[in-house]
C-alpha cells in the first residue's frame, strides 16, 4: 500500500486501484470537490509522473484515451489546481510521492497494461443528475435529457429560441473548451444530422462564457453526457497468421516470454517481502532496480 496525504488531498494505491481523494482546504478547485472521490483501475493508467519545483512539486497522472470521460472531452485543457489527475506535494511529503510513483509503475509493469487507447470506458464520469451556471446560461443533465436555459446576458437568438431540452438520443456528441484570450469558452452539445455552424454566443445548443476560465462545472456535465453516448465498439486488429519457417523466432519468442514471466513473479515475490516488512524500503527499491533492468524497464 502507497499513500500520501497532503492539504491538496489523498492519493493511495493498493496494486490495484488508485484512490484520488480531494482535500477540504479553500484552497481546493471547487470542480475537484464536486467531482469527489475518484477510484482508477490501474488498466485505465497510462502513467505517472513527479514535478519538481521549488516548494515541493505536484503528482500528475496520465490516463489512457477511451478510459475515463472526463480526460477525453477536455482534452488536456483543464490545467493547474481544476485538474482532478494532480496533487500539489509540499517539500516534505517529496519521498512519499516518489514512492507512490515507483508502485504505480511497477504495477503498470507487472500487469502489462498498455498506453495506448482503451476499447472501453473504464470509468463512469461525474455522477447525475449535474448542473452547472457559466456565461450567458445554466445546463442541466439528469442521465436522459440536456436541459438549456439562458440569463439576461444571452443574445438575442438564443432568447428568441428560449429554453432548450434535448433527449440523450437526439445527441451525436458534446463538445467542451475553455475561455481563451479573446474566444469564449463553451459547452456545445450537437444533434445528429448537423446543423449551421454558429458562434458559441448565438448558438441555442451551446452554453458559452467569456470571463471564467473553465466556466464553472460545465467540464463535468460534458463528461457526464459523454460518458453516455453510445460507443462504437473497436475490434483489435488481427494478427498475421506465422509462416512455417518462423518456428525458430516463434521458440525464441516462447523462451523471452517464459524469462519474463519468471522475472514477474520475483517483483510480486518482492513486494509481498516488502509489504510484510521483511525488507526495508532502501532494500525493496534496490532490489526491484535489479530486476526491472531484467526487463528492460527503467525503474523511478
Amino acid at each position: 500500500m502507497a499513500e500520501i496525504l497532503a492539504p491538496d488531498g489523498a492519493w493511495t494505491f493498493d496494486g490495484d486501484t488508485l484512490r484520488i481523494v480531494p482535500g477540504g482546504d479553500k484552497s481546493v478547485h471547487e470542480l475537484r470537490k464536486v467531482l469527489g472521490e475518484l477510484a482508477i483501475p490501474l488498466a485505465a493508467i497510462a502513467g505517472v509522473s513527479f514535478e519538481p519545483s521549488r516548494k515541493g512539486g505536484s503528482l500528475q497522472l496520465r490516463l489512457r484515451s477511451g478510459a475515463d470521460p472526463l480526460t477525453d472531452v477536455v482534452s488536456g485543457r483543464l490545467l493547474g489546481a481544476a485538474d482532478p489527475y494532480r496533487l500539489a506535494i509540499p517539500k516534505e511529503r517529496i519521498g512519499a510521492a516518489e514512492y507512490l510513483v515507483d508502485e504505480v509503475r511497477t504495477g503498470l509493469t507487472l500487469e502489462q497494461v498498455p498506453s495506448g487507447p482503451s476499447a472501453a470506458l473504464l470509468l463512469p464520469g461525474p455522477a447525475v443528475p449535474v448542473s452547472a451556471s457559466a456565461g450567458d446560461g445554466s445546463v442541466s443533465f439528469d442521465g436522459d435529457r440536456v436541459h438549456l436555459e439562458w440569463t439576461l446576458f444571452a443574445k438575442t437568438a438564443k432568447q428568441t429560441a428560449g429554453p432548450q431540452t434535448i433527449p440523450l438520443s437526439d445527441l451525436a456528441g458534446v463538445e467542451w473548451a475553455p475561455q481563451s484570450g479573446i474566444g469564449y469558452g463553451r459547452l456545445r452539445f450537437h444533434l445528429k444530422g448537423g446543423e449551421p455552424v454558429r458562434p458559441p454566443e448565438e448558438d441555442p445548443r451551446s452554453l458559452s462564457w467569456g470571463v471564467q476560465r473553465y466556466g464553472g462545472l460545465t467540464a463535468l456535465v460534458a463528461a457526464a453526457v459523454f460518458a453516455r453516448l453510445p460507443r462504437e465498439a473497436e475490434a483489435p486488429p488481427a494478427l498475421p497468421p506465422a509462416a512455417p519457417d518462423d518456428r525458430e523466432a516463434l521458440l525464441r519468442r516462447v523462451a523471452e516470454l517464459e524469462n519474463q514471466d519468471a522475472l514477474v513473479r520475483r517483483l510480486g515475490e518482492l513486494g509481498r517481502l516488502h509489504r510484510s516488512g521483511v525488507l526495508t524500503d532502501e532494500e525493496f527499491r534496490s532490489a526491484k532496480q535489479v530486476l526491472l533492468r531484467g526487463l528492460g524497464v527503467a525503474g523511478g
